[in-house]
């Protein structure tokens, strides 16, 4: 199958195997280009369909049953979990908490994945791509779930891994991972901007192979995540597709497979984006506000969600593509919004972290002002799992958090070692 790398701006192209992150005529970002008149001969409704459930390696995959949209490559070489495969929840606390309705609300969690977040699904197709270029050492700069999921999929494809990240600004459910897994950890004294200019800077030089979101292979991956939803929703088209946005490779990645999937016939519409970042961390949403007439960046980004507390997000225009392309929108939610539709996810038995819940809390502001309807079908993504950030979980429900309301604290309630105590505690809840 014929796949080239395409500058998204000047258009000039380069071979698979080329390492390269970047345009080397004008510095764009690359696109993993496929030939779609040649994918469509190959592909069907009926094949999907076919493949779902199996065991047969790499079919039982949620990135690789769809192989043929995500990389030409050779079975031997894919470098598997397997991953994706994540379920697609209705709630109806979700959804009156949001204003939406049962019936018109999904919300597919990719901290499922055997990580715990939706990065497995580019780390397959991105340490794949590693392998087939014989790359020995991968790196990345992360707040977390990257290296979780780097320092994983390289200890299953018997890879180094080499992670960059900002020192004392990582969740250490996330950093514990990136240690058990093997990966070789430099703490940057800097934030995660600096974290990334660095791993950059040396990875051409010291030959690592570089898979944070600006390598193309790991945005093939992560398109498996609207494949497979609308794959699990028959092919029906939501009015709306929302998640948060950091990095922005999963925007951008959304974009780019919707945009495939309509040219396959796969799809007849497009659903409507809305990205939505965090208030202290919102370089995407200051952008969208001029009109993208102007890149904004934000130096000292701040937010509990520490998956998307990024000021200079690689993937800008390849986010702004996707937002055009859908005639999508850009939305900023506080830290209280985040935390309290937290609070309301994990208390419907769903739970996710923090970033994850900025999918939620931006839905409900978006309703509430009147730009989505509750009628209209949304399909939010939740990125992360609820165990990536204990502590921002346990000190929300203890009042814990300086500055944040916590209106749905749970919290423990002390009781002193006796039958009888016990019992009056239990009493009062049972008749309140």
């Amino acid at each position: 199958m014929y796949s080239v790398l395409k500058c998204i701006k000047c258009k000039k192209e380069y071979p698979l195997n080329e390492l390269i992150y970047e345009c080397k005529s004008c510095g764009a970002l690359l696109d993993v280009q496929h030939d779609l008149e040649e994918v469509k001969e190959a592909i069907s409704k009926e094949l999907f369909d076919k493949r779902l459930g199996t065991r047969q390696f790499p079919y039982m995959s949620g990135v690789w049953r769809y192989r043929e949209l995500i990389l030409p490559v050779e079975e031997k070489m894919i470098i598997s979990r397997p991953e994706g495969n994540t379920n697609l929840y209705k709630s109806k606390k979700a959804a009156e908490f949001v204003g939406s309705t049962l019936e018109n609300l999904r919300l597919k969690h990719e901290g499922e994945n055997p990580t715990g977040s939706f990065k497995d699904r580019g780390m397959t197709s991105g340490v794949t791509q590693a392998n087939v270029l014989g790359a020995e050492i991968v790196a990345c700069a992360s707040t977390g779930n990257t290296s979780a999921s780097m320092a994983a999929f390289a200890a299953v494809g018997n890879k180094k891994a080499i992670v960059f990240i900002p020192e004392g600004k990582i969740a250490y459910g996330k950093l514990s991972q990136a240690l058990a897994y093997g990966g070789i950890t430099l703490q940057i004294r800097g934030n995660f901007d600096d974290a990334m200019k660095l791993v950059k800077e040396v990875s051409l030089d010291l030959n690592l192979y570089l898979l944070n979101s600006v390598n193309p292979f790991r945005l093939e991956g992560q398109k498996s995540i609207i494949i497979e939803l609308l794959h699990q929703l028959n092919w029906e088209v939501p009015d709306w597709l929302v998640c948060p946005g950091g990095n922005l490779g999963n925007s951008s990645a959304f974009g780019k497979a919707l945009h495939e999937l309509k040219e396959l016939g796969f799809i007849d519409s497009l659903p409507r984006l809305a990205v939505i970042q965090a208030e202290g961390s919102a370089p995407l949403y200051l952008s969208y506000k001029t009109g993208f007439e102007k890149h904004v960046e934000v130096e000292n980004p701040e937010t509990i969600a520490t998956a998307i507390k990024i000021g200079k997000p690689v993937n800008y225009t390849k986010a702004v593509r996707a937002i055009k392309w859908t005639n999508g929108l850009v939305e900023i939610v506080t830290e209280d919004e985040i935390m309290n539709a937290k609070a309301i996810v994990d208390g419907a038995g769903i739970g996710a972290e923090p970033a994850s819940c900025a999918t939620v809390a931006g839905i409900k502001k978006l309703i509430e002002a009147g730009i989505m309807d509750k009628k209209d079908k949304i399909a939010g993504i939740l990125t992360g799992n609820i165990l990536k950030d204990p502590d921002a979980t346990v000190n929300y429900h203890m009042k814990k958090l300086d500055g944040y309301a916590c209106t749905h604290a749970n919290e423990p309630i002390v009781v002193d070692a006796n039958r009888e105590d016990v019992e009056r505690v239990i009493k009062g809840i049972l008749n309140a």
